[in-house]
Parts: C-alpha cells; structure tokens; sequence
C-alpha cells in the first residue's frame, strides 16, 4: 500500500477512528494500552502485506528473534555471554537481509570473476519492501540494550508495534528504539495541534511526491532511457531534474510518514532538513537521510573509533562509513561508487577539522554561492546514484561536459518542461522561508484566512500538476 494510492487514502481514517476509538473506551489503561498496540500491529500488518503478504512472516520472525534477543542479553550472568547475544542477533538479521539483498550479486561477481557461469545459482528471490528499513531498526534495539541505553521489554506486543508501525515501516526514519519504543509503553492523548500539524506535513509531503518528484521523474525516465543520443545540456537538466525528483520522492515520503504518526500521537525523528540548503558536504549529510546518517555515525564510526585516532583510521573509518552506506542502498557497484565519491569530498574536511564548520540552521542568502557549489557536486553524485553501471555513469558524466552542452535541452513538449521551474520555485520558496522550522508547510503561525488560503492553494496546485503515480523510489531499498 502506498502513501499516494487511493488505498491509503481509504486506510488511513479507518485506522485512526479505530485507533482513537480504543483509545477513549472505558476501560483500564493498561488494556486500553495494549490494545491500542495490538491494533497498530494488526493495521500495520495489514499495510504491509498488501504488497505480499508472503513478507508479513520475515518481518514477524525478525520481530520475535530480535525481542527474545534482547531478554537474553539482559539476562546473561556474564559481559561476555551478553556480547554473544547481541552478535548472535546481529548475525542473524545481517544474514536475513544478505540472502534477500546481496546473494545474487555477489553469485555473479563471482563468476564475472572466474569467467563461469552461475546462472543456475541465482536465487531471484523478490526483495521484501523495507527489509533494509526495519531491519537496522530491529538491529538498534538490541545494540542499545547491550550498551545499557534502554531496557529490555517484556512487552512483545509494544515492540512488534515498534518494528512494524505502518507510517515509517516501508521507508523510514530508521527509528531507534530509544525514542519511539518508550512511546509504544505510555499511554497517549489525542493532541488537536499536533494532529494539524501533522495533516499539514503529510499535505506537504504530498506536495513533493505528487507535483515535484513525479512530474520529474516523467523527463529524466525520458532521458535516461535514451542518453547515448542526447546532448550535454539534455543530461543536464535530466541530471538536475533527477537531484529534485529524488529528494521530493524521500522526503516526502518521511514528511507524509512523520505526519501520519502524529495523527496517532507518535513522534518520529526528522529525516530531512533542507539538505540543498548545505554550504558544505559535511553539512549536506547532517541534513540528508538523517536517520541512516546517524545509525551509521553511532553503530559503526563512533565504535571504530571516529575522528578521535590517527589520521589514517580516520580515513579508514570515513570510506568505511560511506561504502557501508552506499552498499546499503542496493546491490550494485554504483552505490558502492557514490558512496567512495561522497567520502572523497568529505575527507579533507574532516582531515582539516572543518566538517563541523556549519553545524547551526543559520543559513543566509550570503551563503548562496557555498550551497551553489555544494549542490553542484551532490548533482553529480546523484548521477553514479542512478546509473545502472559504472559504465553508463561516466558516459553520462562525459555527454554533459561534451560540447552539446551549450546547445538547447531536448524537450518532447512545452506541456511537459514548462511548469516544472514553476513546480520547484515553490518547493524552493517554501522550504527557504521555512528553513529554520520542521517542514516546508509549518505555517501555523500565519492568520487563519492566510493558511486556508495557503491550504487550498497547495492542493490545487496537486490537483493541477499531479502527474501518473509512481512507485516511491526507496521502496527498493
């Protein structure tokens, strides 16, 4: 089920009547509570089997495994029988996601590598929606129940609503369980403002995804399927377009999800903030994706001893980070190459101490020319990120610096290129004069005929512009 399908749209004021229905009934806490969970479990079970319901019984298995683990490592007598644990777990949910993300490609690395067939080794296994998702989720839970930050819950119920709780479940934020586990265990209250908040925030994120990225994705698909043939200045603006199409995809996607769960008086932690806004990649990836930043940033760079060793660790530990990160999104060298070229900028800021140069939201129209520059090198990041090969990503690279690029970009019409400038000055507008709040749409302190005003304006513009739905792009993450 999808976010923008008529589906959800149906879904959605179901689920949150039953769920606030349960919520008010006249019956003790405790229960209320644990019903409530059940519900978000069963609901969220619902949304995502839609898809496969085959998926519903590995999510369910990692849910178990890793909630037994976590009562293990508690109740282990010793540190190292604990440590033990929590590897047995790690191990474990890494090998789930391995044999359904990574088997094939390394299958066919291997016999590239040794000019043998492996054809009849494939396992051509669909990839469950989300796994890498919850599984870093579930992961997280019993690292920080080792590390003593949260402790173990008996309450199976309220951890299987953790893992699977349907607005982030498909494509994050990658929550911790420090944060929204705890949530699962209190009894909450319906929050009248939170819940406008979060309707304007999904309205948003509906916005990005709808009007921005998938009016995008209708130019660079074009593009892209036919590169070879184009001109500099086309891979251009494809390459452009692709760079806005991405981000109104994702975060909208986080924007719709962090709404949704205010509806249900959850707090998720925010996912994006105005990345292409960054004077700098080290600041670029403070704002990006920032769940999975900071997952890698706490499980992995800070344990392997983060910028506080020699400077050769140190730039073992950035690569490591960045491959890790790249090979997260998917399967192929491409991702692996847009990792090592992002940890390529980033080195020789944090070699010189300067990758914490902008660590406050003060950006100003002084820093224009810094988020110019910064924006053109995540542009051609993002051109490895959508290539399907090596190959095809430094064609695509050497088309645009050809000298076609001073030529006019190909369009099939007027209809289709005119209004995406109009499209992306508002998400531009939007997000800058908003810039130091939540979202783009946090107008809640503007008088009550200006933000209706405003309400009605975004929809008709997704009524006007909204293009053929497509699939969000992380759903193959």
């Amino acid at each position: 089920m999808q976010f923008n399908s008529i589906e959800f749209a149906l879904f959605l004021p179901i689920v949150f009547l039953i769920y606030w229905a349960i919520g008010y009934a006249h019956i003790n806490d405790p229960l209320k509570l644990r019903l409530q969970n059940a519900f978000v479990v069963l609901a969220s079970y619902v949304f995502y089997g839609w898809w496969d319901w085959r998926f519903l019984l590995l999510i369910a298995f990692t849910s178990f495994v890793s909630w037994g683990s976590g009562l293990l490592i508690a109740k282990s007598s010793t540190p190292k029988a604990a440590k033990a644990w929590t590897a047995a777990n790690i191990v474990l949910n890494l090998a789930i996601l391995a044999i359904f993300k990574y088997s094939d490609f390394f299958v066919r690395e291997f016999g590239q590598l040794f000019g043998i067939s492996t054809d009849n080794l494939l396992l051509k296994i669909i990839l469950p929606v989300g796994i890498s998702f919850y599984t870093f989720q579930a992961l997280s839970y019993s690292i920080d129940v080792y590390r003593k930050k949260i402790e173990p819950t008996r309450d199976i119920i309220a951890f299987f609503a953790y893992v699977a709780f349907f607005p982030q479940l498909v494509a994050g934020p990658i929550e911790r369980a420090t944060n929204l586990l705890p949530q699962f265990q209190t009894n909450r209250q319906f929050n009248y403002d939170q819940a406008v908040d979060g309707m304007r925030q999904i309205l948003w994120g509906l916005f990005k995804k709808i009007v921005v990225a998938d009016n995008c994705a209708t130019y660079v698909d074009q593009v892209w399927a036919t590169y070879d043939t184009q001109t500099g200045s086309t891979l251009l603006l494809a390459a452009i377009l692709f760079t806005f199409q991405i981000y109104g995809d994702f975060s909208g996607y986080s924007d719709i999800a962090i709404g949704t769960a205010k509806l249900f008086g959850i707090k998720l932690m925010r996912n994006f903030n105005n990345p292409y806004f960054s004077r700098d990649i080290a600041e670029f990836w403070r704002r990006w994706h920032i769940s999975l930043t900071s997952w890698f940033r706490d499980y992995v760079y800070i344990p392997l001893g983060g910028s506080r060793v020699g400077k050769w660790k140190i730039v073992r530990n950035t690569f490591v980070i960045f491959l890790l990160s790249g090979f997260w999104h998917g399967a192929n060298w491409t991702f692996i190459a847009w990792g090592a070229f992002h940890a390529l900028l980033f080195l020789p800021l944090i070699l010189l101490g300067k990758n914490r140069k902008y660590t406050a939201n003060d950006v100003t129209w002084r820093d224009i020319p810094k988020i110019l520059i910064t924006f053109c090198l995540v542009v051609i990041g993002w051109i490895i990120f959508r290539a399907e090969s090596i190959a095809q990503a430094w064609d695509f690279l050497c088309g645009i610096c050809s000298s076609s690029i001073l030529s006019l970009p190909w369009v099939e019409s007027a209809k289709t290129i005119l209004p995406i400038p109009f499209i992306l000055a508002h998400v531009i507008l939007f997000e800058w004069f908003n810039r130091e709040k939540q979202h783009g749409l946090a107008i809640e302190s503007l008088k009550p005929l200006a933000r209706w005003s405003l309400y009605i304006y975004i929809c008709l513009l997704i009524v006007a512009f909204g293009a053929q739905p497509e699939t969000f792009i992380y759903f193959q993450f």
